[in-house]
């Protein structure tokens, strides 16, 4: 444990083993010194240490104990840098998917990961909705913008919570402009005027009791427009 604790502690000079030049030839520890440097370029590969060992253990007619040992510690060190990358590499696969799921519909997101060309779809009937904040104008000119960023983040991340549970899209935020459709991208019969006013209703309730964190004793009004066609 205590040794552990020096190393952790990353104090200088930096904790090494000792070693007994009288047990050990004097390239074992240098190579030994050389494992251990600081600094990672002065490492030396596996090859280097192959060498060396197999060198070593002709002169001092030891068995491939350690030869086989080597290797196995290259196997692993393999099989762990390729395990490494593949994560990150899933992990950054992961972020951009979700990076394209946001930005796009997801259905033509697949078709875009598929290769394939984005496919033109017809609707005979959708609603959208769309609404702004009442007296934005003169909200804005009183407050820094870093209180507007966080006024229509904190505002936008409350709504995006809660048209999760209607069957919408959400088109686009410009400013303090918010649309929202639904019978698109996927079709949904007649039940899209059902479901934009439903989550009309529920954005009008929420605003009531939403806190505006620069501003807490004024409330915010919504504007909202709906159309069916």
């Amino acid at each position: 444990a205590e040794i552990v604790q020096k190393v952790q502690n990353s104090q200088k000079p930096f904790f090494r083993p000792s070693i007994d030049i009288g047990v050990h030839s004097e390239e074992l520890a240098v190579l030994m010194e050389r494992c251990w440097a600081q600094e990672p370029a002065e490492h030396p590969d596996f090859s280097q240490i192959k060498i060396f060992i197999r060198r070593f253990n002709k002169r001092e007619g030891s068995t491939s104990i350690l030869d086989n040992l080597l290797s196995r510690m290259e196997q692993y060190a393999n099989n762990l840098e390729k395990l490494v990358e593949e994560q990150a590499y899933l992990e950054e696969k992961r972020k951009a998917e979700n990076l394209l799921y946001q930005i796009l519909p997801h259905s033509v997101a697949e078709q875009l990961k598929c290769g394939e060309t984005v496919r033109a779809d017809a609707f005979d009937s959708v609603t959208i909705y769309f609404s702004d904040i009442v007296g934005s104008t003169a909200l804005s000119a009183e407050s820094t913008p870093m209180q507007v960023v966080t006024l229509l983040n904190d505002l936008y991340t409350c709504f995006d919570a809660i048209i999760d549970n209607f069957d919408v899209y959400k088109v686009e935020t410009i400013g303090d402009a918010y649309m929202v459709a639904s019978g698109l991208p996927v079709h949904n019969g007649k039940l899209h005027a059902h479901e934009i006013i439903r989550m009309a209703l529920a954005l009008l309730e929420a605003i009531k009791t939403f806190k505006i964190r620069h501003w807490p004793n004024n409330q915010l009004c919504l504007r909202i427009g709906v159309h069916t066609g």
